[in-house]
Protein backbone atom coordinates (compact mmCIF):
# COMPACT_ATOMS: atom_id res chain seq x y z
CA UNK A 1 0.00 0.00 0.00
CA UNK A 2 1.28 2.98 -0.68
CA UNK A 3 1.84 6.17 1.66
CA UNK A 4 -0.70 8.82 1.58
CA UNK A 5 0.72 12.39 2.46
CA UNK A 6 -0.89 15.68 3.20
CA UNK A 7 0.60 18.33 1.76
CA UNK A 8 -1.21 21.67 3.06
CA UNK A 9 1.02 24.17 0.85
CA UNK A 10 1.84 25.10 -2.46
CA UNK A 11 5.85 23.51 -3.18
CA UNK A 12 7.23 23.77 -6.31
CA UNK A 13 6.79 21.51 -9.18
CA UNK A 14 9.70 18.99 -8.97
CA UNK A 15 9.20 18.42 -5.66
CA UNK A 16 5.83 17.49 -5.90
CA UNK A 17 6.94 15.02 -8.97
CA UNK A 18 9.01 13.32 -6.39
CA UNK A 19 6.86 13.20 -3.59
CA UNK A 20 3.97 11.71 -6.32
CA UNK A 21 6.46 8.55 -7.16
CA UNK A 22 6.34 7.21 -4.00
CA UNK A 23 2.93 8.36 -2.14
CA UNK A 24 -0.51 9.38 -2.81
CA UNK A 25 -0.90 12.89 -2.17
CA UNK A 26 -3.81 15.04 -0.82
CA UNK A 27 -3.08 18.65 -1.82
CA UNK A 28 -4.33 21.80 -0.12
CA UNK A 29 -4.50 24.83 -2.60
CA UNK A 30 -5.65 27.65 -0.16
CA UNK A 31 -2.83 30.20 0.62
CA UNK A 32 -3.98 31.04 4.32
CA UNK A 33 -2.69 29.09 6.91
CA UNK A 34 -4.78 26.41 7.95
CA UNK A 35 -6.57 26.20 11.38
CA UNK A 36 -6.20 24.16 13.79
CA UNK A 37 -9.75 23.04 12.75
CA UNK A 38 -9.20 22.42 9.40
CA UNK A 39 -5.74 20.41 10.02
CA UNK A 40 -8.09 18.29 12.57
CA UNK A 41 -10.09 17.42 9.55
CA UNK A 42 -7.91 16.81 6.85
CA UNK A 43 -4.86 15.30 8.41
CA UNK A 44 -6.35 11.78 9.90
CA UNK A 45 -5.90 9.22 7.34
CA UNK A 46 -2.24 10.42 6.31
CA UNK A 47 0.95 8.86 7.18
CA UNK A 48 2.60 12.07 6.32
CA UNK A 49 2.71 15.54 6.58
CA UNK A 50 4.76 18.72 5.11
CA UNK A 51 3.34 21.88 6.88
CA UNK A 52 5.09 25.09 7.08
CA UNK A 53 6.34 26.81 10.52
CA UNK A 54 3.17 28.88 10.66
CA UNK A 55 0.67 25.26 10.49
CA UNK A 56 -1.00 24.18 13.83
CA UNK A 57 0.82 20.81 14.61
CA UNK A 58 -0.70 20.76 18.14
CA UNK A 59 -1.33 17.88 20.42
CA UNK A 60 -4.67 17.39 19.46
CA UNK A 61 -4.01 17.78 15.49
CA UNK A 62 -1.33 15.15 15.94
CA UNK A 63 -3.02 12.43 18.46
CA UNK A 64 -6.04 12.71 15.83
CA UNK A 65 -3.66 12.06 13.04
CA UNK A 66 -2.13 9.19 14.80
CA UNK A 67 -5.40 7.63 15.89
CA UNK A 68 -6.20 7.33 12.15
CA UNK A 69 -6.77 3.33 11.69
CA UNK A 70 -5.78 2.85 8.19
CA UNK A 71 -3.01 5.91 7.90
CA UNK A 72 -1.92 7.07 11.25
CA UNK A 73 0.68 9.62 11.27
CA UNK A 74 3.93 8.35 10.93
CA UNK A 75 6.60 11.78 10.06
CA UNK A 76 6.13 15.70 10.21
CA UNK A 77 8.82 16.93 7.58
CA UNK A 78 8.40 20.92 7.98
CA UNK A 79 9.55 23.40 5.38
CA UNK A 80 11.45 25.50 8.20
CA UNK A 81 14.30 25.10 10.41
CA UNK A 82 12.17 26.55 13.63
CA UNK A 83 9.57 24.31 14.71
CA UNK A 84 7.79 26.35 17.53
CA UNK A 85 4.32 25.85 15.86
CA UNK A 86 4.93 21.78 16.76
CA UNK A 87 4.30 19.96 19.93
CA UNK A 88 7.30 18.57 20.34
CA UNK A 89 6.53 16.65 23.87
CA UNK A 90 3.45 15.44 21.94
CA UNK A 91 5.76 13.95 18.54
CA UNK A 92 7.96 12.13 21.37
CA UNK A 93 5.02 10.53 22.97
CA UNK A 94 3.21 9.37 19.85
CA UNK A 95 7.12 8.10 18.66
CA UNK A 96 6.45 10.47 15.38
CA UNK A 97 9.78 11.91 13.93
CA UNK A 98 10.02 15.36 12.75
CA UNK A 99 12.60 16.44 10.43
CA UNK A 100 13.38 20.21 9.60
CA UNK A 101 15.78 22.21 7.23
CA UNK A 102 18.71 22.74 9.69
CA UNK A 103 21.52 25.16 7.92
CA UNK A 104 19.76 25.91 4.34
CA UNK A 105 19.00 29.49 5.12
CA UNK A 106 21.90 30.74 6.97
CA UNK A 107 23.42 32.85 4.25
CA UNK A 108 19.80 34.20 2.89
CA UNK A 109 18.66 35.29 6.49
CA UNK A 110 22.84 36.72 7.51
CA UNK A 111 22.04 38.54 4.17
CA UNK A 112 18.97 39.96 4.83
CA UNK A 113 20.03 40.69 8.20
CA UNK A 114 22.75 43.29 6.61
CA UNK A 115 20.23 44.50 4.29
CA UNK A 116 18.01 45.75 7.50
CA UNK A 117 20.70 46.47 9.45
CA UNK A 118 21.64 49.20 6.60
CA UNK A 119 18.25 50.22 6.28
CA UNK A 120 17.78 51.10 9.77
CA UNK A 121 20.64 52.97 10.28
CA UNK A 122 21.19 54.42 6.87
CA UNK A 123 17.06 55.48 6.83
CA UNK A 124 16.69 53.97 3.74
CA UNK A 125 12.83 53.46 3.85
CA UNK A 126 11.95 56.50 5.79
CA UNK A 127 14.17 58.40 2.92
CA UNK A 128 12.15 56.41 0.30
CA UNK A 129 8.87 57.80 1.65
CA UNK A 130 10.50 61.55 2.29
CA UNK A 131 11.20 62.05 -1.72
CA UNK A 132 8.12 60.15 -2.96
CA UNK A 133 5.25 62.35 -0.86
CA UNK A 134 7.00 65.31 -2.06
CA UNK A 135 8.97 66.49 1.18
CA UNK A 136 12.55 66.79 -0.27
CA UNK A 137 12.92 70.51 -1.83
CA UNK A 138 16.65 70.89 -1.18
CA UNK A 139 19.97 69.09 0.09
CA UNK A 140 21.09 70.15 3.91
CA UNK A 141 24.06 68.80 5.81
CA UNK A 142 21.83 66.64 8.40
CA UNK A 143 18.88 65.79 5.61
CA UNK A 144 18.06 61.89 7.45
CA UNK A 145 21.70 61.55 8.98
CA UNK A 146 21.78 57.89 10.09
CA UNK A 147 24.76 55.93 11.31
CA UNK A 148 28.44 55.08 9.65
CA UNK A 149 28.82 51.33 10.13
CA UNK A 150 32.74 51.79 9.43
CA UNK A 151 34.18 51.77 12.95
CA UNK A 152 30.88 51.16 14.71
CA UNK A 153 30.53 48.21 16.94
CA UNK A 154 28.15 45.31 16.37
CA UNK A 155 26.60 43.36 18.84
CA UNK A 156 25.35 39.68 18.26
CA UNK A 157 23.34 38.02 20.65
CA UNK A 158 23.62 34.34 19.80
CA UNK A 159 27.05 33.63 17.91
CA UNK A 160 25.80 30.27 16.07
CA UNK A 161 25.62 29.58 12.40
CA UNK A 162 23.22 32.87 11.24
CA UNK A 163 25.52 35.28 13.87
CA UNK A 164 28.63 34.17 12.52
CA UNK A 165 27.69 34.95 8.67
CA UNK A 166 26.05 38.61 9.69
CA UNK A 167 29.56 38.81 11.66
CA UNK A 168 31.82 38.07 8.40
CA UNK A 169 29.66 40.50 6.58
CA UNK A 170 30.03 43.21 9.27
CA UNK A 171 33.90 42.97 9.03
CA UNK A 172 33.66 43.70 5.66
CA UNK A 173 32.10 46.68 6.74
CA UNK A 174 34.94 47.55 8.89
CA UNK A 175 32.66 46.91 12.19
CA UNK A 176 34.00 46.09 15.58
CA UNK A 177 32.35 42.71 16.81
CA UNK A 178 31.59 41.82 20.01
CA UNK A 179 28.87 38.92 21.12
CA UNK A 180 27.16 37.18 23.46
CA UNK A 181 26.17 33.63 23.48
CA UNK A 182 25.23 30.47 25.06
CA UNK A 183 28.50 27.52 24.76
CA UNK A 184 31.92 28.34 23.05
CA UNK A 185 32.36 29.56 20.13
CA UNK A 186 35.47 28.05 18.60
CA UNK A 187 38.31 30.02 18.96
CA UNK A 188 39.33 30.05 14.79
CA UNK A 189 36.36 31.73 14.70
CA UNK A 190 36.99 34.30 17.12
CA UNK A 191 40.06 35.02 15.77
CA UNK A 192 39.25 35.05 12.43
CA UNK A 193 36.26 37.44 13.27
CA UNK A 194 38.51 39.84 15.93
CA UNK A 195 35.69 39.38 18.30
CA UNK A 196 35.47 40.20 22.31
CA UNK A 197 33.05 38.31 24.54
CA UNK A 198 30.77 40.16 26.72
CA UNK A 199 27.90 39.30 29.21
CA UNK A 200 24.54 40.40 28.27
CA UNK A 201 24.92 43.99 30.07
CA UNK A 202 28.05 44.81 28.86
CA UNK A 203 27.28 44.08 25.26
CA UNK A 204 23.67 46.30 25.70
CA UNK A 205 25.65 49.22 26.92
CA UNK A 206 28.74 49.02 24.24
CA UNK A 207 27.14 48.02 20.88
CA UNK A 208 26.12 50.59 18.70
CA UNK A 209 23.84 47.73 16.19
CA UNK A 210 22.44 44.81 18.33
CA UNK A 211 21.31 41.99 16.51
CA UNK A 212 19.78 38.98 17.60
CA UNK A 213 20.40 35.53 16.56
CA UNK A 214 19.57 33.78 19.60
CA UNK A 215 16.97 30.47 19.69
CA UNK A 216 13.95 31.35 21.34
CA UNK A 217 13.81 29.22 24.45
CA UNK A 218 12.26 29.54 27.84
CA UNK A 219 15.31 31.40 29.07
CA UNK A 220 15.67 33.72 26.58
CA UNK A 221 12.10 34.45 25.30
CA UNK A 222 11.91 38.03 26.14
CA UNK A 223 15.72 38.18 26.84
CA UNK A 224 15.19 41.95 25.52
CA UNK A 225 12.69 42.88 27.77
CA UNK A 226 12.20 46.89 28.90
CA UNK A 227 15.01 46.63 31.63
CA UNK A 228 17.44 45.45 28.63
CA UNK A 229 15.79 47.39 25.87
CA UNK A 230 16.28 50.94 28.62
CA UNK A 231 20.11 49.71 29.21
CA UNK A 232 21.20 49.60 25.38
CA UNK A 233 23.83 52.57 24.26
CA UNK A 234 22.13 56.39 23.67
CA UNK A 235 21.27 56.17 19.86
CA UNK A 236 21.88 52.55 19.45
CA UNK A 237 20.03 50.56 16.76
CA UNK A 238 18.11 46.98 16.91
CA UNK A 239 17.96 44.32 14.69
CA UNK A 240 16.04 41.41 15.06
CA UNK A 241 15.53 38.24 12.55
CA UNK A 242 15.36 35.37 15.06
CA UNK A 243 12.31 35.07 16.93
CA UNK A 244 10.03 37.48 17.57
CA UNK A 245 9.16 36.24 21.16
CA UNK A 246 13.18 37.47 21.79
CA UNK A 247 12.15 41.40 22.08
CA UNK A 248 9.03 42.53 24.25
CA UNK A 249 8.35 44.52 21.19
CA UNK A 250 5.55 46.30 23.58
CA UNK A 251 7.87 48.85 24.24
CA UNK A 252 9.92 48.78 21.60
CA UNK A 253 7.96 52.27 21.43
CA UNK A 254 8.59 53.47 24.55
CA UNK A 255 12.31 52.48 23.86
CA UNK A 256 12.38 54.77 20.89
CA UNK A 257 10.09 57.45 22.72
CA UNK A 258 11.55 57.95 25.60
CA UNK A 259 14.53 55.43 26.06
CA UNK A 260 18.23 55.37 24.03
CA UNK A 261 17.01 53.55 20.80
CA UNK A 262 17.84 55.80 17.35
CA UNK A 263 15.89 52.69 15.16
CA UNK A 264 14.89 49.19 14.96
CA UNK A 265 13.88 46.86 11.87
CA UNK A 266 12.47 43.91 12.68
CA UNK A 267 11.31 40.69 10.29
CA UNK A 268 10.02 38.79 13.03
CA UNK A 269 7.07 39.24 15.29
CA UNK A 270 5.57 37.55 18.44
CA UNK A 271 2.03 36.83 17.04
CA UNK A 272 2.95 36.91 13.11
CA UNK A 273 1.11 38.04 11.11
CA UNK A 274 -0.09 40.44 14.10
CA UNK A 275 2.07 43.52 14.27
CA UNK A 276 1.45 45.47 17.21
CA UNK A 277 0.00 49.12 16.36
CA UNK A 278 2.46 51.13 17.96
CA UNK A 279 5.12 50.01 15.67
CA UNK A 280 3.39 50.38 12.32
CA UNK A 281 2.91 54.19 11.89
CA UNK A 282 6.34 55.09 12.81
CA UNK A 283 9.37 56.00 10.92
CA UNK A 284 12.17 54.95 13.12
CA UNK A 285 11.18 51.34 13.07
CA UNK A 286 11.48 49.19 9.18
CA UNK A 287 9.44 46.09 9.08
CA UNK A 288 9.75 43.46 7.24
CA UNK A 289 7.03 40.16 6.78
CA UNK A 290 9.74 37.46 8.09
CA UNK A 291 11.51 36.95 4.78
CA UNK A 292 14.80 36.23 6.15
CA UNK A 293 15.22 33.42 3.88
CA UNK A 294 13.25 34.17 0.97
CA UNK A 295 15.12 33.70 -1.84
CA UNK A 296 14.52 31.58 -4.96
CA UNK A 297 17.39 29.40 -4.09
CA UNK A 298 16.64 28.97 0.01
CA UNK A 299 13.29 28.36 -0.49
CA UNK A 300 13.35 25.81 -3.19
CA UNK A 301 15.68 24.35 -1.23
CA UNK A 302 13.82 23.91 1.72
CA UNK A 303 11.15 22.66 -0.23
CA UNK A 304 13.05 19.54 -1.38
CA UNK A 305 15.18 19.21 2.14
CA UNK A 306 11.30 18.47 3.45
CA UNK A 307 10.47 16.53 0.81
CA UNK A 308 13.91 14.54 0.63
CA UNK A 309 13.12 13.58 4.33
CA UNK A 310 9.43 11.92 3.03
CA UNK A 311 10.87 10.15 0.21
CA UNK A 312 13.44 8.40 2.01
CA UNK A 313 10.81 7.33 4.61
CA UNK A 314 8.50 6.02 2.13
CA UNK A 315 11.29 3.90 0.27
CA UNK A 316 12.31 2.60 3.67
CA UNK A 317 15.68 4.50 4.15
CA UNK A 318 16.91 6.43 7.09
CA UNK A 319 15.31 9.93 7.39
CA UNK A 320 17.76 13.17 6.87
CA UNK A 321 17.14 16.20 8.78
CA UNK A 322 15.92 15.02 11.74
CA UNK A 323 15.24 17.32 14.80
CA UNK A 324 17.13 16.64 17.34
CA UNK A 325 16.81 18.53 20.87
Amino acid sequence: MRPRVFVPAELPRDCLQRLEAVADLSLRTEQLPPSEDEMLRRLPGHDACIPLLTYPMTRQVLETASASPDHPLKLVAQVAVGIDNIDLDATRQLGIPVAHTPGVLTEATADLTMALMLATTRRIVEADRFLRDGSWSHWSLHLLSGLQLQGARLGILGLGRIGTAVARRARAFGMKILFTTEGEVPEDVVRELEAERRTLPQLLAESDVLTVHAPLTDSTHHILDRDALFAMKEGAYLVNTARGGLVDETVLAEALEDGPLAGVGLDVYADEPSVPASLVGRDDIVLLPHIGSSTVHTRHRMASMAVDAVVAWANNEPVPHLFRD
